[in-house]
């Protein structure tokens, strides 16, 4: 019975400190490797990123970063349905393009939600619950992306600290 306890004590401390984690000790700043096209790029550019990715942000210019929106794969499914489809299918309505040779700024939803590197995990995952979405662009004081960070990415954190490895990547 004693045994069983203590797990039970670590597993507690552990989600404790996860909770408090910064977000920038976690996310992912490999921003080369993030999804990221400017407001110009062609929609069809967009459906073949979406292939691979379940989202992309959408900046004002590449070189700088600025978030100004974002697509994901269910936005898309307004473009793909057939005509006459009802938007209460997608649970908003529509005002976004349905033409494939529309551009990223016609299709992109206007307020991606973000984190900062200065919030803890916990509030990310609250931002994750109320607004049912499973990755936040992490964005600086100018709202420039610099980083990432997903449901997975957190799960994969969290399991390895379980495993007793480290939940912060250790700089060199």
């Amino acid at each position: 019975m004693e045994s069983e306890k203590k797990p039970m004590k670590k597993e507690k401390k552990l989600i404790a400190e996860f909770y408090e984690l910064k977000i920038e000790q976690l996310m992912d700043k490999k921003v080369w490797d993030i999804p990221i096209v400017d407001k110009e790029t062609p929609i069809l550019n967009i459906l073949s990123i979406l292939d691979g990715k379940s989202h992309v942000w959408i900046v004002n210019e590449k070189e700088d970063k600025e978030l100004i929106g974002v697509i994901t794969r269910q936005d898309v499914l307004e473009i793909l349905a057939p005509p006459r489809t009802s938007y209460r299918m997608f649970s908003v309505p529509s005002y976004k393009s349905r033409d494939t040779d529309a551009i990223a700024e016609d299709v992109m939803n206007r307020d991606p939600i973000t984190a900062k590197c200065e919030e803890i995990i916990v509030d990310v995952l609250q931002k994750m619950i109320k607004h049912r979405i499973r990755r936040l662009p992490v964005v600086d004081q100018n709202n420039k992306i610099i980083g990432e960070i997903t449901l997975q990415h957190l799960i994969h954190k969290f399991y390895l600290a379980s495993q007793y490895h480290s939940i912060i990547d250790e700089e060199k």
